[in-house]
């Protein structure tokens, strides 16, 4: 085969350009550190790339966004619900000592104080706030669990949901007698027959008080939910003409008469009869509906905890707005198809018995201190030595009945206090599931978290290992390659130096 000097420079051109490109390839991968520099250089490479880039990037997402995020909430809650639970700790050791039978006046007064500003503490933790979002009131993020301020501008009904287990049956002293009693002109037409004495109350009570009366234009229902074998929901009522509103004030407010409830709006509370008890008792399912309109400065919302409708007082021309209570879980989605509930809703955890329990330890220890001062106004009276015998028999008469009063009453708080011992230790129970449930779920965060990271750092590698170049192989590759490239420069120059036209 004839070798020509133009097939000799063409392969020697060839061979040049080849290099050439070699080594220009190299120097983009030793400049870039990226073995590729387009998709067609490499498609497999490229394809592999863009599925670890979009991995990493939700990886990325779910560990460095939503992950903290979520840790950042549950820790808010986590520590919102610990206060909750120290608070009750400290309402549970004032029931302690307010069950003893040595308290002075002045201890009383104190525990009253105390109790007040705890139970106006215990609503405030329900409005911690993360980042501008309140954490226990569900999807309604931008709505606070509490009234901010007292309100009466709308008017709620609601049907609160209950079980027999939530009848207690208490004490009550009843037939107090008062300085109002007492006539100086004629102490003998002042009538002391009625003794003061102690009866059992079977009564349930509501999550709130100061509600609307029938009479001003309320209303109350007792219904009994039963479902059938077909899930069907069908409802017996009780009787509306056996629900007598009353006011706790009233006389016989807390002895019904057989067949019939006591409604005591004031209070919030329905008195039933014996015979009604023992009908209740039996029960699983007790709906009460009710409506309620004025509102306190740190009172639940009751949105957050029952179904309702609330009308707007204010603008006739507005449709009731109704709420139905529902699971509000909100859900981070944490991991590639996982996701995890990063909420605690304040109806499982900061409930209406807390306050009102709370409530009733106030007014038990301050009927006592109202006895006590009823007894010390006695005493001054006694001390005058203006009065008559008349008058002064009459006054150690009611005096007498006063302290049996006391002695009824303090028994009364004695055993409210009891009460709220063991219905405190219910909501604490309560709050430290709440507090369970939420650690549970952090622990799983943390796992994931963890592996997470393990996983970011393998797709990080993969990543690298896919795209990027090993510099130090490289480097000497590209010395390689310049030494060839140098080298097919130096063989073209020395191939190319001799012509035919030299030996003609």
């Amino acid at each position: 085969m004839r070798i020509t000097n133009k097939m000799m420079t063409n392969n020697m051109l060839y061979n040049i350009n080849g290099n050439k490109n070699s080594l220009s390839t190299l120097e983009q991968q030793y400049t870039t550190g990226l073995k590729i520099q387009r998709p067609s250089e490499d498609p497999i490479v490229a394809v592999r790339a863009l599925k670890l880039r979009t991995n990493l990037s939700e990886l990325n997402q779910y560990y460095e966004k939503n992950i903290p995020d979520a840790m950042a909430w549950m820790d808010v809650t986590e520590s919102a619900l610990k206060v909750v639970n120290s608070i009750l700790t400290e309402v549970h050791t004032y029931c302690v000592q307010g069950s003893s039978d040595t308290l002075t006046a002045e201890d009383r007064n104190s525990i009253v104080k105390n109790l007040t500003e705890l139970k106006q503490q215990v609503y405030q933790e329900g409005d911690t706030n993360y980042a501008g979002r309140y954490v226990f009131t569900g999807y309604k993020t931008n709505t606070s669990l509490i009234f901010d301020e007292a309100q009466a501008t709308e008017k709620y009904q609601i049907t609160e949901k209950l079980g027999s287990e939530k009848i207690d049956i208490i004490k009550k002293a009843k037939n107090e007698c008062t300085l109002e009693q007492y006539n100086p002109e004629d102490p003998a037409s002042v009538d002391l027959s009625e003794k003061p004495n102690m009866i059992n109350v079977y009564r349930m009570r509501l999550a709130y008080g100061t509600l609307d009366a029938p009479e001003d234009g309320g209303m109350i229902r007792v219904r009994f939910p039963q479902v059938d074998d077909d899930g069907e929901v069908t409802y017996d009522e009780f009787n509306d003409g056996s629900i007598v509103s009353m006011l706790s004030s009233d006389e016989n407010a807390y002895e019904p008469e057989e067949g019939t409830v006591h409604y005591l709006s004031d209070t919030g509370e329905l008195v039933m009869a014996a015979d009604v008890y023992e009908e209740w008792r039996h029960m699983e399912n007790i709906e009460v509906t009710y409506e309620k309109t004025k509102f306190s400065k740190n009172d639940l919302k009751p949105e957050h905890y029952f179904d309702c409708t609330v009308t707007d007082l204010t603008d006739d021309t507005k449709e009731p707005v109704v709420y139905t209570k529902s699971s509000q879980e909100i859900a981070y989605e944490v991991n590639f198809n996982q996701k995890l509930v990063i909420n605690t809703q304040g109806s499982d955890a900061i409930q209406h018995d807390i306050g009102r329990t709370i409530d009733e330890v106030l007014n038990a220890v301050n009927d006592v201190i109202a006895v006590e001062e009823k007894i010390a106004e006695i005493d001054k009276m006694l001390k005058d030595k203006n009065i008559t015998a008349d008058q002064e028999s009459k006054l150690k008469e009611m005096k007498e009945l006063m302290e049996t009063e006391l002695t009824l009453k303090t028994e009364v708080m004695q055993d409210t206090f009891g009460g709220a011992l063991t219905k405190i230790e219910k909501q604490q129970d309560v709050v430290n599931v709440a507090v369970a449930d939420l650690g549970s779920r952090y622990v799983r965060l943390k796992l994931t978290e963890s592996r997470l990271g393990d996983e970011q750092t393998d797709f990080e590698d993969l990543l690298s290992s896919n795209e990027d170049v090993d510099m130090v192989d490289t480097i000497i590759k590209y010395q390689s390659m310049q030494s060839i490239y140098n080298a097919s420069l130096s063989a073209a120059a020395k191939s190319v130096q001799t012509t035919l036209l030299d030996f003609l």
